[in-house]
């Protein structure tokens, strides 16, 4: 016999925080695992298994993460102007106009640097998690991880806007999860690029953005 229990109303933000953590964080190891699966099942099959992983993460990462933002859950106020405020009636979404403030150079930050990072490189890379060179131009040649500080910056950003309490309380883990993605996905260059991508490490910062001596 099969019990349907109803998910409480701020479940689905956990679901979602759940599924970002058990199904995104190895499905991209995977898509990372070039060498291990090109070795097993050759060089073919293995880029098409690395790359499905890759997809299937992207898909997820994007899923989960917004599902984050947008589920039911408390939410804050900042304590200006807080009768000034835009209402959205489909969703009944109340969005303040110092949260709008506060939130959008964030958001645009945020959006505006990944779309640097995938200036400088192309569309398949950014799928397939798998670069054919080191890229050290552009935005690439201040930060290794662009993509990621956009991400956290857009995550505070969208946060903020929708005023959503868990998600924005939720910001360290957010950034500890991206930390973890960034070492091995650095584990992996080293293994493909060696001494190239270690003193690429040793010049660039990772988060922030400016150039070692």
């Amino acid at each position: 016999m099969i019990i349907l229990i109803p998910i409480p109303l701020y479940g689905w933000f956990f679901i979602n925080l759940l599924g970002f953590i058990g199904l995104v964080l190895p499905l991209y190891s995977w898509s990372l695992e070039h060498k291990r699966f090109e070795e097993k099942y050759g060089k073919e099959k293995g880029e098409k298994i690395t790359q499905i992983f890759g997809v299937i993460s992207s898909i997820f990462f994007f899923t989960f993460w917004i599902g984050i933002w947008i589920s039911p859950q408390p939410i804050f106020i900042i304590p200006i102007f807080q009768k000034i405020y835009l209402i959205i009636p489909i969703i009944n979404l109340k969005i303040y106009l110092i949260h709008i403030i506060f939130s959008l150079p964030l958001i645009i930050i945020g959006s505006w640097i990944p779309f640097k990072a995938l200036k400088s490189m192309s569309a398949k890379v950014a799928e397939t998690h798998k670069p054919e060179r080191i890229i050290d131009d552009g935005v690439y040649s201040y930060l290794r991880h662009p993509q990621y500080l956009g991400g956290i910056l857009a995550h505070i950003g969208i946060s903020i806007l929708f005023s959503a309490l868990y998600s924005f309380i939720i910001t360290p883990l957010i950034i500890l999860i991206i930390y973890i993605e960034i070492k091995k996905e650095e584990k992996e260059l080293i293994k493909e690029f060696g001494g190239e991508y270690e003193n690429y490490k040793k010049h660039v910062s990772m988060f922030i953005p400016f150039k070692k001596k």
